[in-house]
């Protein structure tokens, strides 16, 4: 009796593994289009920087070289479209700007704008990236203009030329 109904389960396994859809893509994500969408390519690029995040752990804070002068530390995440932290081969550009108020555009006078950092050789790249926090970490000199906020952008231009951007109030210390 037993051996008749583990016979039965076996044969039956297969119609179940069919009708449950074991081969069937799960949602439309999955589906190949006409456009090549399930070719490797594709695939990867869902993996590449999707959008850029600004964490709220940037601060200005005082330089320990020139009391008059200060850095900004800057935190910056990318995530891909799984919105997932990653690393990335590119370009960083920071941007820092009067903050008006109140204003449907914060984003006043452009006070800085620091030399572009190229992460594009693995060398560069790992000097910014810290992977206990899974983001890059900048430090921007900097020199009060006596404003007590600004609009700090930050932007990443990737290697197939698609710029993303992010931007973030900073209050100065007291």
């Amino acid at each position: 009796m037993r051996l008749r109904i583990v016979s039965l389960i076996a044969s039956a396994l297969p119609c179940i593994f069919v009708l449950a859809g074991c081969n069937q893509p799960q949602n439309a994500e999955d589906t190949p289009s006409e456009a090549g969408e399930g070719s490797d390519a594709s695939v990867y690029t869902r993996y590449a920087p999707a959008k850029i995040h600004i964490l709220p752990l940037t601060d200005m804070g005082g330089s320990g070289d020139a009391p008059d002068r200060s850095e900004i530390h800057v935190y910056v995440s990318l995530l891909d479209a799984f919105n997932c932290q990653t690393k990335a081969p590119g370009t960083f550009r920071f941007e820092l700007y009067e903050h008006v108020q109140p204003s449907a555009e914060p984003k006043g006078k452009r006070l800085v704008i620091w030399p572009d950092f190229e992460l594009i050789a693995p060398a560069e790249n790992n000097q910014y990236w810290h992977d206990f926090l899974r983001t890059y970490w900048f430090d921007l000199d900097f020199e009060p203009q006596g404003d007590d906020a600004y609009v700090l952008q930050a932007t990443f231009l990737t290697l197939r030329g698609r710029r993303l951007s992010d931007e973030i109030i900073l209050k100065a210390h007291e």
